[in-house]
């Protein structure tokens, strides 16, 4: 990647400022904030890089003719010019409402130095040269919008550039060869310097920050499941100190997607100013990652005896249910057994403040494997149990991660073919496999995380966490890594 994506790409953060209407009437399910601290580093970070690229500006040569009392006529020639040496010191980042970023960079100087030559007659003179550039300020203004696949476009709107001052220094004593220069070229070299530093952020905006704005993850593939939809929804609400984003963050099964049955909730932000970012990630996230895997059966489950423990006092075999459903027993002798296990409906994750929870309800029914390859229903049960959960943030791999941690079950008959009988000896068994087997299948998956939405090279770091009422926020500092 050039110095110049990275002089301009810096400028959004990896947090994807762009315009995408979305439907009225609609909460996002991500907000992405940038505060003052962050439009600080950015300006910083695009400064650098900034300063490095203006060493690629080719100046022009300047050549003409001149008259010159006590020297008379000759022709000039200034070339060679190349840029030795420019240091970018002051620079601002704002937001501009209802458009992009402003970023103004002011007190800076460029130094050049090039060569001349003079002929007059058959005399040729020739010698070298130094221009200081002084009070360099650039303004530009960036347009940002979306393309219809809700990736994000960025264009230079307006930019100028403005020198206050040039000195220049020229070998050996021709104080009248400075004079030419002052008098010929010191405005033609303010003009073109002052073009060409617009045109090389335009050519950079163009060549470079746009097609970097291409590596953004619109829609980011999970497992063979589920992924997450991360389009923008609305321009970006810029207040003085900070720009929020708004992202629909939607999981979908990306096999056939179905219109997902309940909103995201409003998210009041803190004003929080601590950290350069912050993410607001509503539980409609998690909850539409929930119905994703539920949808797939990922969660429904079966065992058999062979996954009984050798150790257990209940087998799944009629035999075994002698003692509490001899009716079973008699009609079915020595046959095994097989529990089929599903949630009821996806689980909902509970955001309250500093606690996270869910409830999930499951029915488990009960068939007998005959003889024939069929299986044969005898009774069915309910399952409930409240599970608390944990979500981290992993800075190496910019994902959030989560674990869950289930109370014991409870366990109630629903239905028997075979009369009301006593399922606390079942319910040992279902702690056992659901605590020992469901669950930790679960928070496997769990650890593995989903990413946040950000531009390439860009890393998270000093993480803070805080739940609140239907949403997490997380604060995080910015780098951007260069390579």
């Amino acid at each position: 990647m050039g110095a110049s994506t990275r002089a301009l790409s810096l400028l959004l953060l990896g947090l994807l400022l762009a315009f995408f209407p979305g439907a009225l009437g609609t909460n996002p399910g991500l907000v992405a904030r940038i505060t003052d601290k962050g439009l600080e580093y950015v300006a910083r970070e695009g400064l650098v890089a900034l300063q490095s690229e203006l060493y690629r500006i080719t100046l022009p040569d300047f050549t003409g003719d001149f008259k010159i009392n006590h020297v008379g006529r000759g022709r000039y020639e200034f070339h060679s010019l190349n840029i030795r040496s420019c240091e970018l010191l002051g620079s601002a980042l704002t937001p501009i409402p209802g458009q992009g970023l402003s970023l103004s960079i002011s007190d800076s100087f460029i130094w050049a130095q090039g060569k001349w030559k003079v002929r007059k007659s058959f005399l040729k003179l020739q010698g070298s040269f130094d221009v200081q550039v002084k009070g360099v300020t650039i303004l530009v203004n960036l347009l940002l919008g979306s393309e219809p696949s809700g990736r994000p476009t960025v264009m230079t709107s307006s930019c100028s550039s403005h020198i206050r001052d040039v000195d220049v220094d020229i070998s050996g004593d021709l104080g009248w060869l400075l004079n030419l220069f002052h008098s010929q070229i010191e405005s033609k070299f303010r003009k073109i310097l002052e073009s060409e530093i617009c045109e090389m952020v335009q050519k950079s905006v163009t060549s470079d920050l746009q097609p970097y704005l291409q590596t953004l993850p619109v829609t980011t593939e999970i497992d063979r499941f589920a992924s997450i939809d991360y389009s923008l929804m609305e321009a970006p609400q810029a207040t003085a100190q900070m720009l929020d984003v708004m992202l629909k963050a939607e999981f979908f099964n990306h096999h056939h997607r179905s219109p997902v049955a309940f909103l995201a909730p409003v998210m009041s932000l803190p004003e929080e100013h601590n950290r350069m970012v912050y993410f607001a990630i509503s539980d409609y996230v998690f909850n539409t990652a929930s119905l994703v895997y539920h949808e797939a059966g990922y969660l429904n489950f079966s065992i058999t005896d062979d996954m009984v423990p050798p150790t257990s006092t209940i087998r799944l075999t009629t035999k075994s249910f002698r003692a509490f459903v001899p009716r079973l027993a008699r009609q079915y002798p020595n046959m095994n057994l097989e529990l089929q296990g599903a949630l009821v409906s996806a689980p909902l994750l509970n955001f309250s403040p500093g606690n996270l929870s869910l409830a999930p309800q499951m029915e488990i029914e009960a068939f007998v494997l005959l003889p024939s390859s069929t299986k044969e229903p005898v009774f069915r049960l309910s399952v409930a149990t409240n599970v608390s959960a944990m979500l981290t943030f992993n800075t190496s791999t910019s994902k959030l991660t989560g674990f869950l941690k289930p109370e014991e079950i409870r366990v109630e008959l629903k239905e028997s073919k075979f009369g009301v009988f006593n399922v606390e000896l079942l319910e040992a068994l279902l702690n056992y496999y659901i605590l020992n087997t469901l669950y930790p299948e679960v928070n496997d998956k769990l650890t593995k995380g989903f990413p946040l939405p950000l531009l390439k090279h860009i890393q998270l770091y000093d993480p803070v966490l805080q739940i609140h009422k239907d949403f997490l926020f997380l604060g995080a500092n910015i780098q951007y890594i260069r390579v």
